[in-house]
């Protein structure tokens, strides 16, 4: 039973991980077509051998840090490149205004930065928060945190969804807080579990709460390497599946409204820390 529902986990993650493909394959056509009216507007050569290498060689250095075959990225490259041919042959006649202006409703510049992002900015990143709750007994640390996700997994219909992984022991590692947990769901809820954990979800802070807060999703979070998962691999792909079907109106309100807030002040800081600092959100 676990290995199917780790399958259809699985398959899931990878269809989503297929429809962001798609998406980028569509946004890729259209910086084609961009780069054709530009290259036609200037006079200059439809195809471009050496920045065609460029890209190949780029492709190569990311599929070996990747793990990927270099073949598998080649095969990709060329046909990416073929399609991007056939998309800036397609006529295309100019206007006066030959290149589409900037998108600019996702950008924000310092001057036109709210007072609440200013403000925000100065709110001190998670590891800066680690040496004062290094000072905080580890007993109370974990009771604290057991007070809060207990309630949200107590409803009869959850543990149900929970029953495959009765038992389990499940790590949860907040790398710049520099904190650990192990946890075992039974028939009574939540509990803290002894020994090592059989599978660990790591991550930083501000992305653990935008997973449990929902406001992420968690094949996007892993895709990106900013949730990493360890240990017994199956189970891990099995929590993150029976998690997706959890209820979320089944958690108490209150613990609802106080975990988005959270995710969210947490999220909207770290953005303001990284404009001030000109780093990429």
């Amino acid at each position: 039973m676990l290995s199917r529902i780790a399958l259809d986990g699985t398959r899931a993650a990878i269809d989503r991980v297929d429809d962001a493909m798609v998406i980028l394959l569509g946004g890729r056509q259209r910086l084609a077509g961009l780069a054709g009216r530009i290259k036609r507007h200037a006079g200059l050569p439809r195809t471009d051998e050496a920045r065609e290498r460029q890209v190949h060689l780029r492709a190569h250095r990311l599929a070996r840090r990747s793990g990927i075959p270099p073949g598998s990225a080649e095969r990709l490259m060329r046909l990416l490149i073929a399609e991007a041919h056939r998309w800036q042959a397609r006529p295309s006649p100019f206007t006066s205004e030959p290149f589409p202006p900037m998108a600019t409703s996702g950008l924000s510049s310092p001057r036109g930065e709210s007072s609440a992002s200013s403000l925000l900015r100065w709110l001190p990143p998670p590891r800066r928060w680690r040496p004062l709750l290094a000072r905080v007994p580890r007993p109370v640390r974990e009771r604290m945190l057991l007070r809060m996700l207990a309630p949200a997994l107590a409803a009869p219909q959850v543990l149900r969804i929970l029953e495959p992984i009765a038992g389990r022991r499940l790590g949860i590692e907040v790398r710049d807080l520099d904190l650990r947990w192990v946890f075992a769901v039974d028939t009574d809820g939540l509990r803290l579990a002894d020994g090592d954990a059989e599978a660990t979800v790591s991550g930083g802070a501000t992305d653990l709460l935008l997973l449990a807060s929902r406001l992420e999703d968690a094949d996007t979070l892993f895709f990106q390497r900013r949730l990493m998962l360890t240990g017994d691999t199956e189970l891990g792909l099995t929590v993150r599946n029976l998690l997706d079907r959890l209820p979320w109106e089944s958690f108490p309100l209150g613990s609802r409204i106080l975990l988005q807030r959270g995710a969210r002040l947490a999220r909207d800081a770290r953005q303001a820390h990284r404009r001030h600092h000109g780093q990429t959100a």
